[in-house]
């Protein structure tokens, strides 16, 4: 059997919504003198001011790729984030490390590896899924570029932005 609530009864000033739209008036009164006698800062000058100091420690900015501290590449070319990645925006082409090598048992390397930053939507599931932590996302809000070909990033300037991250790698661990 449903258990039915009653509704309470509403007088005519609620019938009209008056005492919400007098509430937002008030806020809106009360953040307009704050920000008239300087209380309260709201515009932020950009290209003078940044926003660096102020970013949340949660804040996921643009996805790069990282080398560890040898300078060797960390990307095993698993193609974990390829394939999690919800708009599609990362393009990876394996190539196979000779068999003479002293890692052949990696088996495979990016041989090309692209993300399309007009198509990420930052949302750090290639972060998450990376085996070898070979890709993070950079504290980095201010992407631009003058065409769409511009916004593809290959390889070189995605290790060029990365830098070195620090940490055990299991590519190159012997023992693994």
């Amino acid at each position: 059997m449903p258990h039915i609530i009653p509704r309470p009864k509403l007088t005519f000033a609620e019938k009209m919504y008056l005492p919400a739209i007098l509430g937002g008036l008030v806020i809106t009164l009360r953040h307009f003198l704050r920000s008239l006698f300087g209380q309260t800062r709201i515009t932020l000058q950009y290209p003078e001011q940044k926003w660096d100091e102020n970013l949340p420690a949660h804040y996921r900015g643009a996805p790069t790729l990282v080398k560890d501290e040898w300078d060797r590449e960390r990307c095993v070319a698993c193609q974990l984030c390829e394939f999690i990645c919800p708009p599609r925006a990362i393009t990876i082409t394996p190539g196979e490390l000779p068999a003479d090598s002293r890692w052949a048992k990696v088996e495979k390397y990016p041989e090309q590896f692209e993300i399309d930053m007009t198509r990420c939507i930052y949302c750090g599931m290639c972060e998450e899924v990376c085996p070898e932590q070979a890709i993070f996302l950079r504290k980095d809000y201010a992407i631009t570029g003058l065409s769409r070909a511009e916004m593809v990033y290959d390889k070189k300037k995605l290790y060029e932005i990365g830098g070195v991250m620090d940490g055990l790698v299991n590519k190159w661990n012997d023992l693994k």
